[in-house]
């Protein structure tokens, strides 16, 4: 992984991808209305530093937090240029996660998890469906509970989203998913 010297590359590319795949693939069907309404935050944490990442996702969490909803529903936090290995993403997820039970932040926020090489248990990992979670770098997604529960109980049948995801990655297939985040990183 080349190393990213400026956030705004980064930002670049992860706004690429969220309105390629996540919007553009309809992967959430949540995402629109928040990052066109200037709702979703993308913060980049330049460090190859373990603990300079930690610091840098705990100042995040705390602004998510402490901001107004009708500012801020969600935010991204970018890591380009650490944890490229997905086991030692896997390891800062679990801490990441572990903080906000500490911080008695469970039913308030959550974490969903993206990585260039994510790959699901019990996948290989060319298998197309890791794309749903493949990210142009390794992404913590620091969402709020009570705004997922919202949109949650306002979409008909969101237990048929992993399922539909997973389609839509199969029909694709590798070759397609591969070009398309290959445009994403190149543009």
């Amino acid at each position: 992984m080349s190393k990213i010297e400026n956030a705004e590359t980064a930002i670049a590319h992860t706004r690429a991808w969220v309105r390629s795949f996540v919007i553009g693939l309809k992967l959430c069907p949540f995402a629109k209305p928040v990052e066109e309404g200037g709702r979703l935050r993308y913060a980049v944490c330049l460090s190859e530093d373990p603990e300079e990442a930690y610091q840098f996702y705990l100042r995040e969490l705390e602004f998510l937090v402490n901001a107004g909803i009708d500012d801020l529903e969600t935010s991204l936090l970018i890591f380009p240029n650490i944890y490229d290995d997905f086991e030692d993403y896997l390891d800062f997820l679990g801490i990441a996660e572990d903080c906000i039970a500490e911080a008695e932040l469970e039913g308030i926020v959550q974490v969903a998890s993206f990585h260039p090489e994510y790959e699901f248990e019990g996948t290989n990992p060319d298998d197309v469906t890791n794309f749903t979670n493949r990210s142009p770098y390794p992404v913590l997604h620091l969402l709020r509970e009570d705004s997922l529960s919202n949109a949650i109980d306002e979409f008909p049948d969101v237990d048929a989203i992993p399922e539909r995801n997973m389609q839509v990655m199969r029909e694709l297939g590798l070759v397609k998913l591969e070009a398309m985040m290959r445009e994403i990183k190149n543009a």
